[in-house]
């Protein structure tokens, strides 16, 4: 059959025809989606940067001055990521010693506090240098009595409290983790903390780190903007995959205002191969998860820096139709993922798992086409138009893929 090319062993490509062509199990699929929580955020998946992959327990505050100004520098800022999210160890082991109100038939204990050696200037101060980049700033808590580190307190049982407290330092973003949680489910947990964010005053976006262990994805809709489905993400192709598979179940849920969430981006961290991350970078895109940097964007490499500047890549991921891709054919190791965008598009994902080269149909009607279309295809990876062959490119599209490790 004519027109077979041999790539790398992931493609994402766009296809563009009439709204027309798309089939009627395209469109409703588009608007089965839930009650989202009403704060006016996350109406795409987030964009930003998180200290976790890259800096673990090794952060300060130059350090953050330090990305927040690559953020700017290097051009990222203007294609959409604007968090700059603190995660575990920001805060001081204790709470500081004032005493605070009633709250929950108790007395609590004083209002988390920065961590004096390596935040010495303060969060406040921190923020507004931030916000001064044109920013939003991010923190990190837990909803159990200390943080998955131990080294700083949780926020269970002092969600209003704490909740002022980050809204008084100006932060934009609370990642809540789910360790040491005194065995109590996760769903009040978690609606505790939503209920505290949305009568703050202040617009935070609220980040669900539950690691998908009650399947939130089925209530976290009206709690969250955005809800881990998965363990953490290891820095290697076996782990990011894995990950995929497993948010894979979850697509019908996400939509504007909550996202299911395969955790942070690997992309530069140094443990796959470049062709790797670009293929990490374009799944994310196309599953409309969190495009979170977790790797040194202060020291990134030339490539790392093309990989997360790809602007048609970003603009699958930001699609306003909201749409998580997934996948919807298989044939053994060969696979597709799609999902349809604004104006008659669709993403697609040609994907070969195995070892060999194989020949990947990707079908119309598993895509959400009507039989007789007839598309233009891009490579978002290379950027070139495909030249449709008509024997080819009417009910299915083929292309030859070899796995690759380059």
């Amino acid at each position: 059959m004519a027109g077979k090319v041999t790539f790398c062993a992931f493609v994402l490509v766009l296809l563009s025809t009439l709204a027309a062509a798309i089939s009627p199990s395209a469109r409703s699929s588009t608007v089965a989606r839930r009650a989202a929580l009403e704060n006016g955020l996350g109406r795409t998946p987030q964009m930003g940067w998180n200290s976790w992959n890259h800096f673990h327990r090794n952060i300060n505050e130059e350090i953050i001055r330090q990305i927040a100004d690559a953020m700017v520098d290097t051009g990222l800022a203007k294609l959409g990521y604007e968090y700059i999210n603190i995660d575990d160890y920001g805060a001081a082991y204790d709470r500081d010693s004032q005493l605070s109100k009633w709250q929950h038939n108790h007395i609590c204990r004083g209002n988390l506090a920065a961590n004096a050696s390596t935040f010495p200037s303060g969060v406040t101060a921190l923020a507004d240098y931030v916000h001064g980049k044109g920013l939003k700033l991010g923190i990190y808590s837990d909803a159990g009595t200390r943080t998955c580190g131990k080294l700083m307190p949780g926020s269970l049982g002092y969600e209003d409290q704490d909740v002022k407290t980050f809204a008084s330092w100006g932060i934009d973003y609370l990642k809540y983790d789910n360790c040491n949680n005194q065995g109590i489910s996760p769903q009040p947990r978690y609606d505790a903390m939503s209920k505290a964010l949305l009568n703050s005053g202040r617009n935070i976006f609220f980040s669900l780190c539950e690691w998908g262990v009650d399947d939130p994805a089925t209530w976290a809709g009206g709690v969250g903007n955005s809800w881990r489905t998965t363990g953490d993400i290891k820095d290697t192709w076996a782990s990011m995959t894995a990950i995929a598979d497993k948010n894979d179940k979850w697509a019908s849920y996400a939509g504007p205002g909550g996202w299911n969430d395969p955790d942070m981006l690997e992309v530069g961290n140094g443990g796959m191969t470049t062709e790797e991350y670009r293929s990490h970078f374009s799944l994310w895109a196309l599953m409309k998860a969190p495009l979170l940097i977790g790797c040194d964007i202060h020291s990134m490499s030339n490539e790392t820096k093309e990989i997360l500047s790809n602007r048609n890549v970003i603009a699958v991921n930001q699609d306003g139709l909201g749409v998580q891709g997934h996948k919807v054919q298989q044939d053994g190791e060969q696979e597709v993922w799609a999902c349809p965008l604004t104006g008659g598009r669709f993403a697609v994902v040609l994907w070969n798992r195995g070892s060999a080269q194989a020949s990947i149909t990707a079908s119309w009607w598993s895509i959400g086409l009507n039989a007789s279309t007839v598309v233009d295809a891009h490579d978002l990876g290379q950027m070139r138009l495909y030249q449709p062959c008509k024997e080819n490119w009417r009910k299915q599209w083929i292309l030859m893929l070899a796995r690759c490790m380059c």
